[in-house]
């Protein structure tokens, strides 16, 4: 029998009162830094189905596609409801999501997405920020109102079977086992079929050709264009809760241009070695609350976006009013994300109490000259962060497409030198007015690494009361208004701050270990008011370059 949401409610908040134990844990619109309205879940009639009641199988070997459409167009014929799908392996192609229409899974249900590409049409969609081609999503729904996928059990997308992998995230034995099992090799990369080969050799832009225009000439290269798992594009009132989202052929949920986007108590899973793997990607959407949920991706865990160069500076729809809070990330390029695709603006962010166990990087705000946009009003506190493989928080305004781990194999660590000036227009991004506090990092490669475009550097950013104890400390460079309060960097090797090219920089009670024999150094020629206040820096044991020498105060 269905409970309605209402019901669902008072009871959560019935357990809520007395067991929380803070009221942002309880509430988390309390002390908000910037005005936002609470998110409006999605009012589902008291209407329930079940797909086996219009022939579905849950047998594993019975294609539902069929079943899935005719129960949810039996409710949206009615004004909506429930399709309850029951214990069992409903294997089915795309399911295709209607106005008012929830799809409820039972804690022992899978639905298995074939991996039968014919099953996939091509559909024009946005993805990595552009306008595009793509095959049809397992699950979508666009332009709907009211739309919920809820419950318990799992959504496999049947992801293995789509991916190309590359030698060196998977162990000796998979290879050999991928590679006797047909498909292509070109060096050390295994691609599943010809058609996802030629599509990976034209591709422009990362995963994107744009010298394409029509689906005629989209269509030899079908196979290279694997569908995002879940794509909810310009809806309104959408709710995923309690599901386990995993093996995605590509991005896991993508939400894109929504109002009212609930994401609460999800799981998402995607092997490590997943090409694309990303776990939640949330695209120009307002008012978002995405809570208690866990990520182990093989690309970005937790991204905000706004779209790619032109195509998302057209758009012109940011990313703002967004709550992400209480999520555990386990795999992935980066835990929490901003960017690269962020041309159509991202503002005000709240992120609280994130935990990080594996990730490439911790906080990774990413972009490059080309995209524009502004980064703006980002508040983050309460990070926990262990066996961070790069940097604890990164801001890189050079984004080449790699990952971090990929890029600092092929030895590029973030340029240090004086970069040449380029004109500011329209395609020059910017970060700033970022806040940053109660930062607890173990195992990091590199605590922090701020690595602003000289034009436009990365400004008004704050860090306050964190530890880090990594290998290396901190590196600042072309960066403005950087102040740095009651945090402590044991590095592994010094020195443990570093600041190039950097103007206003201020640190109050900067801790670092005193028997370190270079605790600061600064270089480059741009620097400008920079204020050490540490017990533990001195001239002594700072290296500072002719040109930064007069710039720098040591207290």
């Amino acid at each position: 029998m269905k409970i309605k949401h209402s019901m669902m409610l008072l009871v959560a908040a019935a357990l809520t009162a007395c067991c929380c134990p803070n009221e942002q844990t309880c509430n988390p619109y309390a002390d908000l830094p910037f005005e936002m309205p609470e998110v409006v879940r999605p009012a589902i009639p008291d209407r329930t189905v079940s797909v086996a009641d219009f022939g579905g199988v849950g047998d594993g070997l019975t294609l539902c596609t069929e079943a899935f459409a005719e129960a949810i167009d039996h409710l949206a014929s009615q004004g909506g409801g429930t399709v309850h799908v029951p214990d069992g392996i409903w294997l089915t192609g795309p399911i295709v999501m209607k106005d008012n229409i929830e799809l409820n899974l039972s804690n022992h249900a899978m639905i298995l997405f074939s991996s039968d590409r014919s099953l996939y049409e091509l559909t024009e969609i946005i993805f990595e920020g552009l306008n595009t081609w793509r095959l049809q999503s397992p699950i979508s729904a666009r332009g709907v109102k009211n739309v919920a996928i809820t419950g318990g059990g799992v959504i496999d997308g049947g992801g293995d079977a789509w991916r190309m992998v590359k030698k060196g995230k998977v162990l000796e034995s998979a290879w050999k086992k991928l590679v006797a099992s047909g498909g292509i090799v070109d060096g050390t990369n295994w691609y599943p079929t010809e058609s996802y080969y030629r599509g990976q050799m034209g591709a422009t832009d990362q995963n994107v050709n744009e010298n394409m225009r029509s689906k005629e000439d989209f269509e030899p290269i079908r196979d290279f264009l694997r569908p995002v798992m879940v794509a909810i594009h310009n809806c309104e009132n959408v709710l995923l809760e309690g599901v386990t989202f995993q093996n995605s052929p590509c991005w896991t949920i993508h939400p894109a241009i929504c109002t009212n986007l609930t994401i609460d108590g999800i799981t998402v899973r995607c092997p490590s070695y997943a090409q694309n793997g990303d776990g939640v990607d949330i695209e120009s959407c307002k008012n978002v609350l995405f809570i208690n949920s866990s990520i182990d991706a093989g690309d970005d865990a937790i991204c905000i976006k706004s779209g790619k160069n032109e195509d998302g500076r057209k758009r012109g729809i940011p990313c703002e009013n967004v709550i992400v809070q209480n999520c555990i990330v386990f795999h992935g390029h980066g835990g929490f994300v901003v960017g690269s695709e962020m041309s159509g603006g991202v503002k005000n962010v709240c992120v609280r109490d994130l935990t990080f166990s594996g990730t490439d990087v911790g906080l990774r705000f990413k972009s490059t000259r080309g995209r524009g946009g502004v980064v703006e009003n980002i508040f983050i506190e309460n990070i926990t962060m262990n066996n961070i493989l790069t940097d604890g928080l990164l801001f890189d305004l050079f984004y080449g497409g790699k990952s971090a781990s990929e890029a600092l194999a092929d030895g590029d660590e973030g340029e240090v030198t004086d970069m040449p000036f380029k004109p500011v227009d329209e395609t020059t991004p910017a970060f700033r007015n970022i806040d940053i506090k109660n930062v607890r990092c173990h195992g990091a490669r590199r605590a922090m690494l701020f690595n602003g475009l000289p034009e436009m550097n990365v400004e008004h950013v704050r860090v306050a009361d964190a530890q880090f104890y990594t290998t290396t400390g901190a590196q600042i460079n072309e960066s403005t208004n950087v102040e740095l309060k009651n945090v402590t960097i044991v590095p592994a090797e010094g020195p443990a701050l570093a600041i190039n090219n950097a103007k206003q920089v201020k640190t109050e009670n900067f801790i670092c270990p005193e028997t370190m024999t270079t605790a600061l150094t600064v270089t480059g020629s741009r620097n400008e008011h920079i204020w050490i206040c540490s017990p533990q820096i001195s001239a002594e044991n700072s290296s500072l370059s002719p040109k930064a020498a007069d710039k720098v105060k040591i207290n």
